[in-house]
């Protein structure tokens, strides 16, 4: 194991086992079993809004089923869909339930979930050009205090700002966001967008979130925090359609924001199994093509970056998360950058990373005996666990922040 990895993901645990008369629980062979991380490997998981209400008919359902299948056994956390165009196409009917049955699904199976986003120009809703910056400002703030309030214990985790670096500058097509980012300023827009959900919700988790990993994008994080700006965790895009960013580019991206001492989520991260986007395009949404098959060199290609790359953000201590966007082909541009092929089958990518996720980095069910003192030891990953004795479970949870020495009555 990476000595990183073990120094900033692993604690020695002590357990002490005691009967219900407070005596050691001594000599006796108990079962421990991780059953989740605390680190959240996540994933775009879009595909389970219309599964989760039953939009999905014959084998167009069963390939789903099994996606899901595939998503659930690898992933703990799930990103769904708050694009303002999509989530609200007609003023005043947001797709609110249908977004709910696939929360419920994801948290009946365990998932954290995130929503994305709260506030982008991009994909904004159309209805808005009709009205007035200042109408457009409180209609933006009117949508944060409905959808963060409306998903309070579902969903606690928000990306509140998306791609904000751009702003106010950016100049492919009119939209709301803009023309307010415009008026109000850039510092004073986020800061709106960050006080109302954190208003709406004191205890949800707030994420500024960009592609722009260039020194524009800290600067602005410096500048958001000389403002008073609350937010939680810096979100960090790696769509690597390009090509893989290699370790030194990784490390020097994270090596910009480390002076914050904030917790980092790797919120987008993509690595193709086909063909390279060519390098002379700018803006990823230019490169728009018919067809961008997967191909077996690709595929080996795809698995080998996307092993080095989690091992080298699950090594460093302020990363919190990584969300692969998203799990299957042919999403976002046609890309070829999902873990799942459309046939629903596993490229390679997604047998190591299951390998590393629920293999190297997790404890598999081991038998220990306890000593006379009533105590168990071993070393563990953050997270979840179940002591076993007998049919009889205790669950425990390890945490870096939490005292590793435990009491448990069995």
């Amino acid at each position: 194991m990476n000595n990183d990895i073990k120094k900033n993901r692993t604690t020695d645990v002590r357990i002490t086992i005691l009967n219900p008369d407070g005596t050691p629980f001594k000599n006796r062979k108990v079962i421990i079993e991780q059953t989740n991380h605390q680190f959240l490997f996540g994933t775009a998981a879009f595909d389970l809004v219309p599964l989760a209400n039953g939009d999905y008919v014959g084998e167009e359902k069963e390939r789903a089923e099994q996606r899901a299948q595939k998503i659930n056994a690898l992933f703990n956390a799930a990103t769904l869909p708050f694009y303002w165009a999509r989530f609200e196409p007609q003023r005043g009917e947001p797709i609110t339930e249908k977004v709910k049955n696939a929360a419920h699904w994801c948290l009946d199976h365990n998932m954290i979930l995130k929503g994305h986003p709260l506030c982008w120009h991009t994909l904004a809703a159309d209805w808005l050009l009709e009205m007035s910056n200042e109408e457009i400002l409180q209609t933006q703030i009117a949508r944060i205090k409905r959808d963060v309030a409306d998903f309070r214990g579902l969903i606690n985790l928000w990306d509140v700002i998306n791609e904000a670096v751009i702003m106010p500058v950016f100049d492919k097509y009119d939209n709301g966001i803009t023309r307010i980012c415009k008026e109000y300023g850039r510092i004073n827009m986020i800061k709106t967008m960050f006080e109302t959900a954190r208003d709406t919700n004191p205890n949800a988790v707030l994420l500024i979130n960009d592609f722009d990993v260039s020194s524009a994008y800290d600067i602005l994080v410096e500048g958001c925090l000389e403002a008073g700006i609350d937010f939680d965790v810096i979100g960090i895009q790696s769509h690597m359609h390009q090509g893989w960013w290699g370790v030194e580019k990784t490390l020097k991206v994270l090596e910009n924001f480390e002076r914050f001492n904030l917790p980092i989520h790797f919120t987008e991260t993509t690595l193709v199994s086909g063909h390279l986007m060519p390098p002379e395009i700018v803006d990823l949404n230019d490169y728009q093509v018919d067809d961008w098959p997967t191909t077996p060199e690709g595929e080996e290609r795809q698995a080998e970056q996307t092993i080095q790359h989690y091992k080298t953000l699950f090594a460093h201590p302020l990363v919190e998360s990584i969300t692969w966007w998203d799990s299957s082909d042919g999403g976002w541009l046609n890309a070829p950058a999902g873990l799942i092929r459309k046939d629903g089958s596993s490229k390679p990518a997604y047998v190591e990373l299951m390998k590393l996720v629920k293999g190297e980095w997790w404890i598999t069910p081991k038998e220990l005996i306890t000593d006379n003192n009533g105590e168990i030891h071993f070393s563990g990953f953050f997270g979840e666990y179940e002591l076993t004795y007998k049919g009889k479970r205790e669950t425990f949870v390890v945490t870096k922040d939490k005292n590793t020495e435990l009491a448990i009555e069995i």
